[in-house]
Parts: C-alpha cells; sequence; structure tokens
C-alpha cells in the first residue's frame, strides 16, 4: 500500500507571512473574533486534513503596534472549534514551564471528551524574558531547567489521564454506582518541581491521552520527542536539514523503545500557489513588498534571547560571527541553530535573512503550482524527509482553499491522501496507538 500523507493545518495570525495581515485577500475578520477560526477548522475538514494546530504566546510581542499576533487563548478557542466540527483533530500549545500539570490534564481530558477524541497537545517549554515576567519570575529559566521541570510534568500528566480506569464508569442507575473505585486510583507523585496527589477528577479521555505533539530540535529536545512525541512539529529552510532530522528523530524513537511509526514527523511547509510558478513567485515578492524590516529584526532579536542586531547593516552579508553560539542561547534553541545554519550555507544579508524569516520564521517556503507542491510534497514523503506537513498558509484563508481545491485533488489521484475519512479519533488519523491505562 501507498504510504500516505498526514496534513496538519497550523493556524496563524492571517497566515504565516509576517505582513499576512495587511495583504487584501487575508480574512477581514478580527483575531479576537471565533469565527475566523471555526471557519478555517471547517475548511481543512472539507479538505479531510488530519488535524488543525493553535501555537500560543504568553506575553505581547514588542511589535504588536505593527503585526497581528494578538489572538485567543488555545484551548478554549479549540473547545469552540470542536462543536463546529466532527471528524478534524484539535492541536493546541500549553506550556509546561507555568502551568499546573493537574489544570493542563484536566484541560486537554476536558477538551478529547467534548470533541469525542480529537485532542491534542503541542507541549513547549516557555522561554522568554516577558513571558516569565507574567508569572512573577525576574529572569529567564535555563534551557536545561524547562528540559528539567516538563520530563517531570509529563510523567505526572500521563499519570493523572491513567487514574481512572478504562470502564471505569458504570452509571447504573438501578443499583446507585456511578463509578467502579477500584479502576480510580491516587497517584501520589511528589518530585522536585511537583506534588499531586490525584486522582483526576474526570474519567479517561476517550483517547487515552490526548495526541503528545512536540517541536524542539535541539539535542534535548529531540531526545525528549523520542521519549514523549507522536507528533512532530520541525522547522526548516532546506533539504538536506530536514532529511537529517528525520532519519535522526526516527533512530531515537527506536532507541527509547517505540516503534517508528508512533511519531510521525511533520515539517513546516509554507506554500504560495498559483497558475505559473512566476504568478506564485510574485505573489510571495508581493507580500514580502508589505513587510517592516525593525519588526523583523527585532523578532531575530528575541529568537536569540533579546542580542542587539541593530548595529548590523541590511545590505552586507551575514556570517555566523555576527551571531551568538546557539549552544548559549537559552531561547528557542532549535530555530537559532537553523538561522546560523543558513547563514553559515549562504551568506545573505540582513535584509535577506528576514525577508526568508518573514516568510514563515524558519520554515519551507515555497512557490509554485498546485502540480509543483504536490510534486514537492510526494518527493519528501517516498524520500524519507517528512510524514507529512504542517502546512501553512502565507495567507488565511485565501492559500488555504487553493490548497484544497487544487493540491489535495492531486495528491488523491495520485493515492498518497484520504479520499474519506476512515477513523473517528486524532489517533485513528495519525496511525497511532491508544495508550492502555
Amino acid at each position: 500500500m501507498t504510504k500516505q500523507l498526514h496534513l496538519n493545518l497550523f493556524i496563524h495570525s492571517r497566515g504565516h507571512h509576517e505582513a499576512s495581515w495587511r495583504h487584501p485577500d487575508a480574512s477581514p475578520l478580527p483575531l479576537t473574533d471565533i469565527r475566523y477560526y471555526t471557519d478555517l477548522a471547517e475548511r481543512a475538514e472539507k479538505g479531510l486534513f488530519d488535524s488543525v494546530f493553535l501555537a500560543d504566546s504568553l506575553s505581547l510581542g514588542e511589535d504588536a503596534g505593527q503585526a497581528a499576533r494578538s489572538w485567543l487563548e488555545p484551548v478554549t478557542s479549540l473547545t469552540a472549534m470542536a462543536m463546529a466540527t466532527e471528524r478534524i483533530g484539535l492541536i493546541g500549545t500549553c506550556s509546561t514551564s507555568y502551568t499546573e500539570p493537574f489544570n493542563l490534564a484536566r484541560q486537554f481530558a476536558s477538551l478529547d471528551h467534548i470533541s469525542n477524541g480529537r485532542a491534542g497537545w503541542n507541549i513547549v517549554t516557555s522561554w522568554s524574558v516577558p513571558a516569565a515576567n507574567n508569572y512573577g519570575d525576574d529572569t529567564q529559566i535555563s534551557h536545561a531547567e524547562r528540559y528539567a521541570r516538563a520530563e517531570e510534568f509529563m510523567a505526572v500528566a500521563k499519570a493523572l489521564w491513567d487514574s481512572w480506569g478504562d470502564g471505569a464508569v458504570l452509571d447504573n442507575r438501578e443499583t446507585g454506582q456511578y463509578a467502579d473505585m477500584d479502576k480510580v486510583r491516587a497517584i501520589g507523585h511528589r518530585g522536585p518541581h511537583y506534588a499531586v496527589k490525584g486522582p483526576m477528577n474526570m474519567p479517561r479521555p476517550p483517547q487515552g491521552w490526548p495526541v503528545l505533539v512536540q517541536a524542539g530540535s535541539s539535542d534535548t529536545g529531540r531526545d525528549f520527542a523520542a521519549r514523549h512525541a507522536e507528533a512532530v512539529f520541525t522547522a526548516h529552510l532546506e533539504r538536506a536539514t530536514a532529511e537529517e532530522f528525520y532519519k535522526d528523530l526516527k533512530a531515537r524513537v527506536r532507541k527509547a523503545g517505540r516503534r517508528e511509526d508512533q511519531a510521525i514527523i511533520l515539517p513546516g511547509f509554507s506554500p504560495a500557489i498559483a497558475g505559473t510558478e512566476a504568478e506564485a513567485v510574485r505573489y510571495r515578492e508581493e507580500l514580502n513588498a508589505l513587510t517592516d524590516v525593525e519588526v523583523g529584526r527585532r523578532r531575530l532579536s528575541g529568537r536569540f534571547g533579546g542580542h542587539d542586531f541593530s548595529h548590523l547593516p541590511l545590505d552586507t552579508p551575514l556570517s555566523p560571527d555576527d551571531f551568538p553560539d546557539p549552544a548559549t542561547v537559552q531561547a528557542a534553541r532549535s530555530r537559532t541553530e537553523v538561522i546560523v545554519g543558513m547563514v553559515r550555507r549562504e551568506r545573505p544579508t540582513l535584509r535577506q535573512l528576514l525577508a526568508t524569516l518573514a516568510g514563515a520564521r524558519g520554515h519551507f517556503i515555497y512557490a509554485g503550482t498546485p502540480e509543483q507542491v504536490a510534486d514537492f510534497m510526494q518527493t519528501w514523503l517516498q524520500e524519507g524527509v517528512a510524514d507529512g506537513f504542517n502546512l501553512m498558509p502565507p495567507v488565511l484563508p485565501k492559500m488555504l482553499d487553493v490548497f484544497v481545491a487544487e493540491v489535495v485533488p492531486i495528491l488523491q489521484k495520485r493515492g498518497l491522501f484520504r479520499t474519506e475519512y476512515t477513523g473517528k479519533t486524532l489517533r485513528d488519523h495519525y496511525g497511532l496507538d491508544r495508550p492502555s491505562a
């Protein structure tokens, strides 16, 4: 049987290009209007996508005056999206750094019950100083500390989801027994960061656990993903690094004692699609012309933990010496490695680098016809670079509609993508096992 693609729609602002919110093709709805999100989820479901995904930020960016980056909280939004859809998976970001395990386990268990088994949790370890300031911390949590805390967090969350056995709810009105309490147990966790007695105060989620998603690509992040992640979002600017990541992570999954098909890898992919390649390129250029280089410079600074890039001229080729060593950065280390790697290979100017990052923040950008987009995706799938894609349309809903109308039928005709939903849960769509209690 031909291997099939998995497709997740990453909903971000009015599209993934930095200037998408200014483009006439972008949705006119405010980013605080839930209809914007439910409409996109419905469109993706019509396209038979596996899932939709909402990211999150725990602070207001310094560029808030020039960028549309203030939107609704993910778990609340996904609950509304669950009521507007029937089959598509619903993935939301929640931080292990600034959330208590009991609260998070309840939220995602509730979302899984509400959606009848379609919930996924994107696990992040928050790194920004402004986020820390919003939670009473004056300093940034170190990279090592974030992951140490996340490891214990995962143990607690999984134990809470498993604290009710399958079949514990009897709901027997004749005998008066609602639950078999022999199948409900405290977890009695006490560790360096958390003390949680348990059990959780609701039955086990339909999927056992929500699907666990992760996006860290540092060495520590890869090991964390190998132990826990069932889907991995990853950012690459070129095929070579995407292929290396795929092979390395699958090997780590096997070393962790898991089957490699139980951790699907979905690199970010942001295609501009048009009738000809030249038209698609012009669409990208049209978006680039709307960007503000100083907004891009501030975002670059944020990626490197606040490093000052103001002295760098816009049109002089860069070198790795212009950047901090990614190993010393306590922010999003994996993304800094992607950026410095590109600078080392290509020696772009700062203006060129910022234009590339404006396209999708370090994910793979592309411009081509529907056939070319389908060819690209088929090649990466069949040559061991990806199990599918985290689709990041540059402008929403325009480029999602074009993808569903013109690319999906090509993939279906080639036998690379479903023609109907055959399962009901996100685990069904991704081909993942349900964890036993």
